[in-house]
């Protein structure tokens, strides 16, 4: 049965995220077991686009209605969505954004951004304009203390009172894939290859933190040497890592992030950042991010490259291609409802 006809359950959720219990998994990990899931950023994102009730997804199509059900659900306890009732008889429920879940906008751009110029034959995905300026725009991460740009290497990251590899790593339990159902729409394949899979994301973590060598990346992943070298394998023909010898031994090589992998960094900022507000831990950060320009804690703000202006979804819009249908691309700019 679907969730529309359900009953009984409560009708709202929290509505900013939760405090997380001492000691277990960190703001990262709940946030890559959120947004690291490919059906959740598919629900996100057609919210964003304007889907609202239950039927306004399955018409999209392409997802079963024990994994929208089950999606939904997930996304309402943790504080992404509220669910109102609208209707008593039967009853029937609104999934309404919360400030958490419409804080995930920054996130969802960045992701565009990074797909547009990096895997542009891979996906469907629109052009965004920024209304102010009209023009068509890649947004630009600025310090949001300072107001400078920054990218991967004006940022120092150390790891903070919760922090840890194994509390970063969500668990597998909350990664797995849904049997039965079709895959969503691949508009975002390169990210979900980062992201998707707990492995990966841990391996790219390290790589943002230092780790160069084989044993780093094992020691740091706690992962079997299988996994390991499958996700390196996989991080390489991505063009994410590169080898270079080793000036240690001839026959070891070292593994660097690439102008791609580099790339990457503002979502995994956004993303970062998103998390640890609405997820804290009460020991504190997981990450602790400094702008080495300016010496303050770095909170990133995206910017339009033409005016440098703040974006914000209310001032972009979506402007599919000849080839494209609006339902089928990843869409930021409609207000919170």
């Amino acid at each position: 049965m679907s969730d529309e006809h359900a009953s009984g359950a409560a009708q709202t959720a929290p509505t900013a995220g939760r405090m997380l219990a001492p000691g277990g998994d960190n703001a990262i990990a709940v946030t890559l077991g959120l947004l690291g899931d490919e059906w959740n950023l598919w629900i996100l994102r057609h919210s964003f686009q304007g889907a609202l009730r239950y039927r306004d997804w399955m018409s999209v199509g392409g997802i079963s209605h024990a994994v929208l059900s089950a999606r939904l659900a997930a996304l309402t306890e943790a504080g992404l969505f509220d669910r109102v009732c609208y209707q008593e008889r039967p009853a029937r429920y609104e999934y309404r954004r919360t400030q958490c879940g419409h804080a995930v906008w920054p996130i969802l751009l960045s992701v565009w951004s990074w797909e547009l110029q990096w895997a542009p034959d891979e996906g469907i995905l629109p052009s965004m304009r920024h209304s102010p300026c009209g023009h068509q725009f890649t947004p630009v991460t600025h310090c949001a203390a300072c107001g400078r740009p920054a990218s991967a290497r004006d940022v120092v990251a150390e790891m903070g009172p919760s922090g840890g590899w194994t509390r970063s790593v969500p668990a597998a339990s909350s990664r797995r894939r849904s049997s039965g159902a079709a895959r969503p729409p691949r508009v975002l394949p390169h990210t979900m290859e980062l992201l998707g899979n707990r492995w990966s994301a841990a391996m790219l973590g390290a790589a943002f933190f230092g780790a160069k060598r084989y044993s780093e990346f094992a020691e740091r992943m706690q992962a079997s040497p299988t996994i390991v070298a499958d996700r390196l394998r996989t991080f390489l023909e991505l063009g994410v890592l590169r080898e270079s010898p080793s000036t240690a031994r001839t026959d070891w090589v070292t593994y660097h992030l690439t102008e791609k992998g580099r790339a990457f960094f503002p979502v995994v900022l956004c993303m970062i950042t998103w998390g640890q507000h609405w997820f804290p831990a009460p020991e504190g950060e997981a990450i602790v991010f400094t702008h080495t320009g300016c010496g303050r804690p770095f909170v990133p703000r995206l910017v339009c490259d033409h005016c440098e202006t703040a974006l914000e979804a209310r001032t972009v819009s979506v402007e599919p291609r000849a080839d494209q249908h609006l339902d089928k691309i990843p869409s930021a700019a409609s207000p919170s409802r």
